[in-house]
Formats: C-alpha cells, structure tokens, sequence
C-alpha cells in the first residue's frame, strides 16, 4: 500500500489558497450583508410590485431580510467559534474546575460555560467527567446551565439585531443566573440524588489524549463546524425567522404588550413556563424575540423567555435523568427557572 507523501511546498500552497479562499468570501460577505435591506426592498416594491403599507409586504420583507442575515451571521460566527473550539477539550475543562472551591468554581464553571463545545447532548458524559475529576456538584451544575444558555451564536446575533447592551444584557444575566443555580446546589448537598452507578465508574474513562493541531488543521475544522452545525440548524432559523415575520406583520401589538408587557405582573412567570417545555437553539428563538420586542414587549419578559427556551431545554432534562434522580432534576429545574424569573423582573424595572 503506498503512503502519500506531501511536500512542504504542497502544503504551504494548500495553506495559501484556504487563506485566498478566507479573503475572498469576507469581501464578498461584506458587500452582500451591507446591501441586504437594499435588495430585499427592491425585490419586493420594484420588482413583485407589493404595497408597503399592507400587512403582508411587512411580513415577506421581515422574512426576506431577516432570513439571509441571521444565515450569514450563522456562517461567519460558527466558522470562528469552530476555529476557537479546537483551542478546548472536555478534558482540559475538567482539569481546570477539578479541586474548585464553592463559588470561585461557580464563577469559573460558568465563564467557560460560554467558550467550551458543549450543548444539552454532551450533558450525560461531561457530568461523569466531572464527577470522576472531582468537581462539586455544585460547580458542575453552574457549567451545565451556562454551557447552553449563554450560547455564542445568541451573542453574536443579539449584537447583530439588537446591539451591544442587549448582548451585554444576556451574558451578564445568563452568568448570574448560572452561578446562583450552581451555589444554591451546592449548598443543598444532594449527592444522594445522583444515580449510583456514576459514582462506580473507574476514573480513568472518558478522554485522556489531546491533540495540537496545526492552524490550517484548526482552519479545516472551522470550515467543518459550519457544515455540521449550520447545516443541522438552518430549518429551525427558518422556522423561527417564519413565526416572526407572522408576528411583526399580523399580531396586533397592543395584543403582544398586553400579554409581554410591563403593566401584567404574571408575564414574566408565564414566559417562563411556556418557554420550559420548548424546544429550540438560540438562532431559531432569536427572530421571534426581534418580533416580540416591535410589538412592544418589554425587555425582561422577552429575555426570561428567550432564556428559558434556550437554558432549560426538554431534551436535556430526559438526558440528565439517566444520572440524576427525579429529585435533583426538579431541584435544577425549578432554580434555573426561579433566577430567570428574578433576572425578567430585574430588568423590566430597570428598562
């Protein structure tokens, strides 16, 4: 069997063109997100020849603009994030939370909550992980809550749509949220609520071995992060950028202001236990957030919705119940929910 070898000038040239390619596609990037809301408009009013006034043409031009945006937003963030993924691993986040003493661990599980790989399917083997390295319970359940509701795509496109305070807003209301969780676990002490069998497991299961990959190595990964995840993600953006377009075109906004508003005391609550059993990721959820804010609801419902959609997802409580009893996952529920609560009525009377 013959075995390929390639030249060092082979592989700068290879290194090169992904380089070129790189170039290229930011340009023309750029020049299409610029003169988005330009095209949409002469599509629909000069060339289909719509009304601008009827429900309808605001409808199509909210889903027509908002559609290839939130896309693109998508390409270049996951692409980036795909790159900056391969700097961490499940077992260098287990070494650094290892030994971490309550509330600094809390703080620290919930900071790389932001930047590790992991959403709600990883949630039965990092919590093994964890529990083999010896991080509190506490401390995990921090990362856990942290790890799917501060999501870098819901950063990046909440700075897109709604600028840099909201996306401020969201990280500093998701961390707080995750810490509290963690530390009210923590003081808890319920271990006994963790099935038993995690606890018998040998230590030395789960990754061991790390790789270095070379940067156009890291570059090819982001390249393939975005086929993988943008490519499982796009109908649920075009779900979502859908019922959002129906929503600014067609709902009524005293109707939304009266439900979302400020002046109903229970819209916070009710947010929250809707947004619970939902499913959704942060890209699908993120336009009829966008929608729900111009029909006039009010900042701190809409965020304790948005959170409790994307922090406190189904699918991920059935997964933790193959390690956690009943008990502590209703535990976690509920205080999950209790801090989205608090943070919704917060900033409804800040804003």
């Amino acid at each position: 069997m013959a075995i390929e070898v390639t030249s060092p000038a082979a592989s700068s040239g290879r290194i090169v063109r992904r380089f070129l390619l790189i170039a290229i596609s930011m340009v023309v990037w750029i020049i299409v997100y610029l003169q988005l809301q330009n095209g949409v408009d002469w599509l629909l009013f000069r060339f289909a020849g719509l009304n601008h006034d009827s429900r309808l043409s605001e409808t199509l031009r909210f889903f027509f603009f908002e559609a290839p945006k939130v896309l693109m937003l998508l390409l270049l963030v996951v692409f980036v994030i795909g790159i900056v993924r391969t700097y961490f691993s499940a077992e260098n986040t287990r070494r650094i939370l290892g030994g971490k003493k309550t509330f600094v661990g809390n703080v620290l599980a919930s900071l790389l909550g932001i930047v590790t790989p992991f959403c709600s399917c990883s949630a039965v083997p990092l919590f093994i992980g964890f529990v083999e390295a010896g991080v509190p319970l506490g401390v995990t359940f921090s990362f856990l809550v942290a790890a799917p509701m501060i999501n870098e795509i819901a950063v990046v496109l909440l700075l897109g749509l709604f600028g840099w305070k909201t996306a401020l807003l969201y990280i500093s209301t998701g961390l707080v949220v995750a810490i509290f969780s963690g530390v009210v676990i923590g003081k808890m002490k319920m271990e006994r609520f963790v099935e038993e069998w995690v606890f018998k497991l040998n230590s030395a299961a789960g990754e061991r071995s790390e790789s270095r990959p070379a940067f156009h190595e890291r570059i090819d990964m982001g390249f393939l992060a975005v086929a993988e995840i943008v490519g499982k993600v796009w109908p649920y953006v075009l779900v979502g950028i859908a019922v959002g377009a129906w929503i600014h075109g067609f709902v009524p906004a005293d109707f939304m202001a009266g439900i979302m508003g400020k002046s109903a005391w229970w819209a916070v609550p009710v947010s929250v236990l809707i947004g619970v059993p939902l499913y959704s990721n942060a890209a699908g959820i993120i336009p009829i957030v966008q929608a729900l804010m111009e029909k006039g609801a009010s900042l701190g419902t809409v965020l304790a919705f948005m959170m409790s959609v994307i922090g406190l997802s189904f699918p991920e409580t059935i997964i933790l119940r193959k390690v956690l009893k009943i008990q502590l996952i209703l535990v976690f529920v509920g205080t999950v929910a209790a801090g989205i609560i608090i943070v919704g009525y917060i900033f409804n009377a800040i804003y």
